[in-house]
């Protein structure tokens, strides 16, 4: 199993709408791309000074499952909305192999 796992941090205009659009748009995946096993979005409650905003957690089946997600016109539609209202984001792929 892939695991993939993105935290983002967002600017603060309109922070909290842009929040719930992202994670909105993150959910709506689920159904358009067959590759995508299983995604989890979550909403930061800590606010503390080294939390982010908003965390993926998605797996696949393999790593071609992954790029084939990556490189999904769906997917790249809603990088492309991420990128307009986050500052920052850290990305972690790895494979369980249990």
């Amino acid at each position: 199993m892939i695991v993939h796992i993105v935290m983002f941090k967002f600017n603060e205009e309109k922070k909290k709408t842009n929040i719930l659009r992202v994670k909105d748009a993150l959910e709506g995946l689920v159904k358009k791309i067959p590759e995508l096993k299983c995604l989890e979005v979550g909403i930061d409650f800590n606010q503390s000074e080294r939390a982010f905003d908003l965390s993926l957690y998605a797996t696949f089946n393999t790593k071609d499952d992954l790029k084939a997600y990556t490189t999904h016109p769906v997917h790249l539609e809603v990088v492309a909305l991420i990128k307009s209202v986050t500052s920052e984001s850290k990305v972690v792929d790895y494979e369980v192999t249990n």
